[in-house]
């Protein structure tokens, strides 16, 4: 058993050699990588735009009564059913039937409750700012009345209206290409890593001492032809 664990034991020591022999590849490699993450953002990705609003979610159809701790979680809660039917067909379909697109043509979009309040965040993201920022609109008036209809004990109004995000928020071109710099340099290094691992040739008179237990009596010097 103990010869096993000592066969099974990785030499750190000398992995950290074999990676610093090959320092040049993994620079390159972290390198070229970088610059082909840089290259696809910068030239190839599509940019996307974002256009959000707010809305407050009530679990009474009117607001005569004071508000209880107890519907302030309910309505919390109904944030995330409140979202699947704005997501839902029906909603989406009526939205591109008034701005006269196809479904398709409306982009990404996303629910999401605000510090774990009532209040959530509407956002589109689309290729086009201008499409994101009329979809968007477009979902705060359309949805209130199919939410109202879809869920008889509660309702939804805008408290902040459709605003578009200045600017692309994707791709972030210094975030991927350094991203893909730091994945080629693990691809690189995984790739040494293996070859270091299932490598059990003997290289070196060294390895002769090591794994062989045997002393070594001489080395052959290995000559190019002609010199």
């Amino acid at each position: 058993m103990e010869v096993e664990r000592e066969e099974e034991t990785i030499d750190l020591l000398e992995l950290f050699g074999e990676l610093k022999r090959h320092i040049v590849a993994i620079v390159l490699c972290t390198v070229v990588a970088a610059v082909i993450g840089f290259v696809f953002t910068s030239f190839l990705a599509t940019p996307q735009y974002e256009a959000s609003a707010l809305m407050i979610v009530n679990t009474r159809l009117d607001s005569a009564s004071s508000v209880t701790n107890d519907q302030i979680n309910s309505a919390t809660r109904l944030v995330e059913t409140y979202g699947i039917i704005i997501r839902s067909d029906r909603v989406l379909s009526q939205v591109a039937g008034n701005l006269g697109i196809d479904p398709g043509q409306i982009g990404t979009v996303s629910v999401a409750a605000v510090n774990d309040t009532q209040v959530m965040q509407v956002t589109v993201t689309n290729p086009d700012p201008e499409m994101a920022l009329r979809v968007c609109e477009q979902i705060t008036q359309v949805s209130p009345d199919i939410i109202v209809e879809a869920v008889a004990a509660g309702s939804a109004k805008v408290i902040s209206e459709a605003r578009l995000t200045p600017g692309p928020v994707s791709p972030n071109i210094k975030r991927d290409t350094v991203l893909m710099g730091v994945l080629g340099m693990v691809l690189c290094v995984g790739i040494l890593f293996l070859r270091f691992v299932l490598d059990n040739k003997i290289n070196s008179e060294a390895d002769v001492a090591k794994y062989l237990d045997l002393p070594v009596l001489g080395v052959i010097p290995k000559y190019e032809e002609g010199k």
